[in-house]
């Protein structure tokens, strides 16, 4: 994607699914939105400010983001140069699977977490800038592990073993039970009033429990939902209006104008770099 001030390269890796994207923007970048894939971004050039975790941080050039998934965040630039910023979208469960082999011991029912959203760290820096050249752009495969190696195990001194809930038999909170509605059912078109009356609540009460727990009201996490089957289902070469009706959005056009406003790439524009590489 390329404009008069922004412009977008991404990639997609067959072998381990991380997709890799390098941008440019000025001024508004992004509307809060959040991804399933861990991201695992560095600074190149300005000031990249954005909202997480209830903070507004900014990240200069050499500096490390690290966002976990379901992380509400936004973007956008405070300077008239804007930024550019190079990322990794990383996959939850192979990052999990990649990182345990790693530990000697890793503890059962937890998951890798990120205790801070930035990062000075020069060496992870240089890891995620390699990695990202060698997955990008395509090399041969023990060059591409060798840099994926490198990468995980200076990344291990950022990762937090958190406990999973969902795996560790916890009581559910309200917000959580209804998140776990949305994902069950995220190809219906649940209303809020169909959740409440799943969840014997009303709808005031489910919006507000929701909003404290993850950022976001129900609704627009159920966009964001579809929208992260949708990049899945186009990146393995399905036709954007077929995606379209499979994830539940009205059409054609309604899941573009979400998914414009969420990753400024049409349907199409996103396909087509997945396939090309």
């Amino acid at each position: 994607m390329t404009s008069s001030t922004n412009w977008i390269d991404l990639s997609r890796d067959a072998d381990t699914g991380i997709e890799t994207l390098r941008a440019h923007f000025k001024g508004h970048a992004y509307d809060p939105h959040w991804h399933p894939s861990y991201l695992v971004g560095l600074t190149e050039q300005g000031i990249q400010q954005f909202n997480c975790r209830k903070q507004k941080v900014q990240s200069t050039p050499g500096k490390v983001f690290l966002l976990e998934p379901g992380e509400m965040h936004d973007g956008e630039s405070i300077r008239q140069d804007g930024f550019t910023y190079r990322m990794l979208y990383i996959d939850p469960e192979w990052l999990e699977q990649s990182l345990s082999g790693l530990f000697e011991q890793v503890p059962v029912g937890y998951i890798p977490g990120f205790d801070t959203t930035l990062s000075q760290d020069p060496q992870l820096a240089q890891a995620i800038s390699d990695a990202f050249e060698i997955l990008h752009y395509g090399e041969i495969r023990m060059v591409k592990q060798s840099a994926i190696d490198t990468l995980l195990a200076t990344l291990t001194r950022h990762v937090a073993w958190r406990a999973n809930t969902q795996q560790s038999g916890l009581n559910l909170t309200l917000a959580e039970r209804a998140r776990e509605y949305i994902h069950a059912h995220m190809y219906e078109n649940i209303g809020l009033d169909d959740l409440s009356a799943v969840l014997d609540t009303d709808r005031f009460t489910l919006t507000r429990a929701f909003k404290q727990r993850f950022g976001q009201p129900p609704h627009t996490y159920l966009v964001q939902l579809k929208l992260t089957h949708a990049r899945l289902l186009l990146a393995k070469g399905m036709l954007p209006i077929d995606v379209s009706t499979i994830v539940g959005f009205a059409d054609q056009s309604h899941m573009g104008r979400w998914f414009r406003k969420a990753y400024r790439l049409t349907p199409s524009h996103y396909r087509k770099l997945c396939l090309q590489r």
